[in-house]
């Protein structure tokens, strides 16, 4: 025999809440999107904030070999 109507509604708030759950797992994309904070000022390509500045040399000899890197990206120190 099955349960009562208290049970059921019950088990619906736990399948519901089980749903919510996995639905703000999502993917991080936006996140992402606003973690790209380092911008060339040459050709306005955007890094993720946690690039090195390593990656951003290699970046501007690759990319712009006529510039220099300070000119791609000035935040970083001489």
């Amino acid at each position: 025999m099955g349960g009562g109507n208290g049970q059921k509604a019950k088990m619906a708030r736990e399948k519901n809440l089980e749903k919510q759950k996995a639905a703000s797992k999502g993917s991080q994309l936006e996140s992402n999107k606003k973690a790209m904070s380092i911008q060339c000022k040459v050709c306005m390509q955007t890094f993720m904030c946690t690039t090195s500045e390593v990656k951003c040399r290699e970046h501007a000899e690759a990319k712009h070999p006529k510039s220099d890197v300070y000119a791609c990206f000035p935040n970083l120190k001489k």
